[in-house]
């Protein structure tokens, strides 16, 4: 138990550091976080409008229309500018809080995954990394692409990128740490 807590730190403060470099300093996810100089018009149109709070699909139609309404509004859209708005009422700068629950996060999810290799009747080096690549595909391709396939956001490459390199290199760590002191047979490559 204690090397797999030992390796979920680790590993998650290493997934934790790639988010960082990832969104903030090197930013690779800045195509959906990009400065316009009309924000402050558009603010204030979206505040003149008295919206709740929460997610908008621009075109669409009320929740309760008929099958027929979807249709005509999905043939009348057609070819046209559309948005995709998530609106909050309020801006709450919470970084510290964010980064911590992020922290723990990833701290969690490879807790997880070392669970899951040591159930493992004795993975090597290699196993452990490709595994690491798949649980970051995995999350990858059920989270991020799906929403993609949807409704196109401008990161989906950075998306693609975090889960390799956050992953891989957790991976690495995990194949090094977990294996560390043991003698086992050298193992097959795929």
């Amino acid at each position: 138990m204690k090397k797999e807590v030992i390796g979920a730190i680790v590993g998650g403060i290493i997934i934790f550091i790639w988010q960082f470099l990832s969104f903030a300093l090197i930013n690779f996810h800045l195509p959906v976080q990009q400065y316009t100089d009309k924000q402050d018009a558009i603010l204030e149109a979206l505040k003149a409008q008295n919206l709740p709070e929460g997610g908008y699909l621009m075109p669409s139609v009320p929740a309760n229309s008929s099958m027929e309404d979807h249709e005509k509004a999905m043939n009348a859209s057609e070819g046209k500018h559309w948005a995709s708005l998530q609106y909050h009422s309020a801006w709450q700068n919470n970084m510290v809080m964010n980064m911590v629950r992020g922290l723990v996060i990833n701290i969690i999810l490879v807790f997880l995954f070392c669970w899951l290799i040591r159930r493992m009747n004795a993975p090597g080096f290699n196993t452990i990394l490709l595994s690491a690549l798949f649980v970051g595909m995995i999350v990858f391709l059920n989270a991020h692409y799906t929403n993609f396939i949807w409704y196109q956001t401008f990161d989906i490459w950075a998306h693609l990128g975090d889960a390799v390199v956050s992953w891989g290199l957790t991976g690495l760590w995990l194949a090094w740490w977990l294996r560390r002191n043991k003698r086992v047979a050298p193992e097959r490559v795929l």
